[in-house]
Parts: structure tokens; sequence; C-alpha cells
């Protein structure tokens, strides 16, 4: 019956509006660096069997096909794309990229992350109050393991392999300072998404695997230089369109099974 319908419609439209949030907060942060855009996977429900495929009539010939009605359509997950992003150019000493696999190491709250450590793909660093490099974001996450740059530093230089090299006064050669370390999973679309650009660790994102940038399965750190937003604009615009005409579709699904069921109703008065 034509309520069946209206349930499916209703399970499209709840669907869409899904995966309009995730549209919008993608063209959010369009200009947010190092973020990674989502997309949200659908899969149908459940269907209503009226009429098994393969069953005999009384002149031992099968049906072909079945006859099955499904009942809608539900959001199954988001998935994080990890592509990387563009680079920016921006000639500051701590804006810091990676080129390749990987991720930052950050301290947060335990309540954030069991171990107090959340990852990040945004580069945008600075040196707080204590010399410490430190996301440059309302928290000032510090980098994990924690690098202290001196108060009387001149300039910093970051290699390729994550060595951090400062220069002081009187120095005829900068001093090696600390090393970066970062992070990669085995699924890293299962890594929890906290805010501030930050990931945590969960069981379907598996232990991360630690290492010096440069090294097997790990990018290489480019010193100036900031990782884009890997959003594309044009792309989700066209999703936009697109979930709106369905959107539509599926009010006028709704409005076709009112109409239906009122024309029922008429006829049993």
């Amino acid at each position: 019956m034509a309520i069946n319908a209206l349930q499916s419609a209703a399970t499209g439209l709840s669907a869409l509006n899904t995966q309009l949030d995730v549209i919008a907060n993608n063209l959010a942060n369009v200009n947010t660096a190092g973020f990674k855009s989502s997309r949200v996977n659908f899969q149908d429900l459940l269907y209503i069997e009226k009429a098994q495929p393969g069953v005999e009539n009384a002149n031992g010939d099968q049906r072909p096909t079945g006859l099955y009605v499904g009942l809608g359509v539900r959001v199954s997950g988001t998935q994080v794309n990890f592509d990387q992003g563009a680079a920016l150019n921006t000639g500051r000493e701590l804006d810091l990229r990676i080129d390749g696999q990987g991720f930052f190491k950050v301290q947060v709250e335990d309540g954030l992350a069991g171990n107090g450590i959340a990852y990040t793909r945004a580069g945008n660093f600075v040196r707080n109050s204590d010399g410490e490099i430190v996301l440059a974001n309302d928290q000032g996450r510090r980098l994990d393991p924690v690098v202290t740059i001196p108060e009387d530093t001149i300039s910093v230089t970051i290699d390729p392999n994550g060595r951090v090299f400062v220069t002081q006064p009187g120095q005829t050669a900068p001093t090696e300072q600390g090393q970066l370390e970062l992070a990669n999973f085995v699924n890293p679309a299962g890594l929890k998404q906290i805010g501030e650009n930050l990931f945590v660790e969960t069981e379907a994102s598996g232990a991360p695997l630690l290492g010096s940038p440069g090294e097997e399965h790990f990018g290489r750190i480019v010193q100036g230089t900031l990782e884009a937003s890997n959003v594309d604009p044009a792309f989700e615009l066209i999703e936009l369109i697109r979930t709106q005409r369905a959107f539509e579709m599926n009010s006028n699904s709704i409005k076709a099974a009112d109409e239906t069921l009122r024309s029922i109703a008429q006829l049993r008065s």
C-alpha cells in the first residue's frame, strides 16, 4: 500500500538531510588547513518478499523473478577522504606540511583520547610562552614529543627527516634541538573525529604505527608550507544540487502517496 511509499520516502528525506549536513560542513571548511572532506555512504533497508524467485507452479515451471518491495534507505556511515591537499607556501618557519602519509602527534586531555594523544594533518605550528612548539589554535596543543625552542633563537630549520635545528647568537652552525615523530594507521578511515582538525585512534583504526619522517610508509616534512583543505568546491556544489533534487523527488513521492491514501479513504466512505 501507499503507506510503504510514505515510509520509504521519509527515510530518504532523513538520509538526504544527513548528506546535506556533511556537504555543508565540507564547504564550511574549504579554507581550513589540513581538513579532510567526508562523504555519506547509504544502504537500502529490508525488503518485503511477496513472491520468491525459483518457485515452481503446477506445470513445473519456475518463476524467473521474485517480487520484492523495499522499505527505504539509511545512512550506513560517513567516510573521510584522506587524499592529500594542495601545498600552500607561507614562508613561516613553523608551518609544516607532510608530503606523503602520516599524521602529526599532539597532546590532548585523557578525556578526548585514552592515551592522551591525537593526530592531525594540520601543520600550522607556533611557539608558546615556554618556547614549546604547539598548534596555532585556541587550545595550543603541544607537539608530541615536545620540542622546545630556546628563547634567544635566531632561526629554526626543520629538515625533510623531521630534525629540528636552531641557530642562536654566537653560533657558527645550527644545533639539533629535537626530532619530529609521525604516526600512521592501517585503517585511517576508522579514526574518530573530535574537532580542531584532530583525530583519535579507535578499535577500527588500529594502533598507531610510529616512525620518523622520510622512513618507509611516512612522508617527508616540507618547512614553510601548509597542506590545504582537500575539499573540492565544484564537486561539493554538484553534490549539493543533486541532494536538493533528490530531496524534492522524495517530497513528491510523499505527496503522491498522500493523495493515493486520500483517494482510498474516499472510496471506503
